[in-house]
């Protein structure tokens, strides 16, 4: 699973996810990308299924660029936990996703095979998202 090496602070704040993703909102890479539309969280686990749902398709041709990182620790309680003694211990990270972010890129395929292996990885997010391709985001981020 992807996490960070070392963190400054152990626990985080939960933060909100309001407005569009103002950075990585372009593909930069590859040919063809998954966007959010919508925000979520999405857990280490989860990028990892969609890259090997990916992989897989593509029979390891072709290149594929993991755009997000979770970088943010989630905490929880134990179940029948009395309220109070301090935040729960850390439990997973996410990688925290706006409307509009790019999340993966992949190149080196054809179009009909990159679409499938995208439209694999989409179902393995907790996100609604859209496949798109470079041309489609030329003129700006698409709606």
């Amino acid at each position: 699973m992807l996490m960070p090496k070392r963190v400054k602070r152990r626990k985080q704040f939960r933060g909100t996810m309001k407005g569009k993703a103002l950075r990585g909102n372009t593909i930069v890479y590859g040919e063809y990308g998954i966007i959010a539309t919508e925000p979520c969280w999405i857990k280490s686990n989860q990028i990892e299924a969609a890259r090997i749902a990916m992989t897989r398709h593509i029979k390891r041709g072709g290149k594929v660029w993991i755009k997000i990182f979770p970088d943010k620790p989630v905490t929880a309680k134990p179940a029948e936990t009395r309220m109070g003694s301090g935040k729960g211990a850390l439990e997973y990270w996410v990688a925290v996703v706006k409307p509009g972010r790019v999340m993966f890129e992949i190149a080196g395929v054809e179009e009909e095979v990159a679409r499938e292996a995208l439209r694999l990885a989409t179902h393995k997010l907790p996100c609604k998202c859209k496949i798109v391709s470079k041309a489609d985001l030329e003129g700006g981020v698409a709606e």
